[in-house]
């Protein structure tokens, strides 16, 4: 259950910022994620893909942003036994969440200076979820003509972003493709100890997340990278308005990382925890 202080605390301030949690798998207790996304009406996944300047991958310019249905497709928890070895999972797509997500991405991407749209699905197989999905994104897309939208299978996406995923702007999509795709886009610029992210709510409530893993095999050990939580708290700073403090501790962490000097061992480097976050803070009071 999600402790009583957190739920009042999310109500009052209408925003949180949160750690990875661990799923145990095929067992135990249900995703405390999920049961986050559905108390709060989380219903959109928000993730920026940006290359890091100094940060080697093979793409040096990626910069995209995944937005993913958050609340139903085929997480929506509908699973029951059928027979002894027969086991039903249930794909629900309503018309109310895809038009809402729909909605959300074309004025995410008017109010971020972004280009285009592209609705990713597979309604050639799933002609009714999928094709109800891509129904409610096309009529979003006539009320938002000042937004270029293309229409594209989710394995050809695949395919092209490994290719050239320049060619991509705002990607939306249901539930189980963007959990997949977003970490694909995340592999592009280094990991996703290096990817904020986002779950926007109705009525303003918001939560900002890491979203890799809880790394139990170096816990206590000071060797954690903190880039992803730092760049979601970013994004929390943006949501809330504070442009000017999230874009003094972008520029600091981003120059940590370009001067190579003082990185976690994921990034390339060899100091801990702590001597990076340091560094970061340095530069942030270094510019007061």
């Amino acid at each position: 259950m999600i402790p009583p202080g957190t739920k009042q605390s999310m109500n009052k301030t209408k925003i949180g910022l949160k750690g990875p949690l661990e799923t145990p798998i095929a067992a135990g207790h249900p995703s405390m994620n999920l049961l986050l996304r559905n108390t709060f009406d989380l219903f959109a996944n928000v993730r920026p893909c940006v290359s890091i300047e100094g940060y080697d991958t093979p793409y040096t310019d990626v910069n995209l942003v995944t937005i993913r249905e958050n609340t139903e497709g085929e997480y929506s928890g509908i699973e029951h036994t059928i027979v002894d070895g027969v086991v039903q999972s249930i794909k629900l797509i309503t018309e109310e969440a895809s038009q809402r997500i729909a909605e959300y991405a074309f004025e995410y991407a008017k109010n971020n200076q972004r280009s285009s749209v592209t609705a990713v699905h597979k309604a050639n197989i799933m002609r009714m979820s999928d094709g109800l999905f891509l129904r409610k994104c096309r009529e979003a897309a006539e009320k938002h003509k000042d937004v270029k939208f293309t229409e594209m299978y989710l394995d050809t996406v695949c395919l092209n972003m490994v290719r050239d995923p320049t060619q991509f702007d705002v990607l939306l999509m249901p539930n189980l493709y963007g959990d997949i795709l977003s970490d694909l886009c995340a592999g592009l610029i280094g990991g996703l100890g290096v990817t904020p992210s986002g779950n926007i709510g109705a009525n303003g409530v918001a939560i900002f997340e890491s979203v890799h893993g809880t790394a139990p095999d170096i816990a206590g050990k000071d060797l954690a990278n903190p880039t992803a939580l730092l760049l979601s708290a970013i994004m929390m700073l943006r949501h809330m308005g504070l442009h000017g403090h999230a874009q003094k501790i972008q520029t600091a962490c981003f120059n940590t990382i370009q001067d190579k000097k003082v990185l976690t061992k994921d990034l390339g480097g060899s100091s801990k925890c702590s001597e990076f976050t340091e560094a970061i803070c340095q530069r942030v009071q270094d510019m007061d």
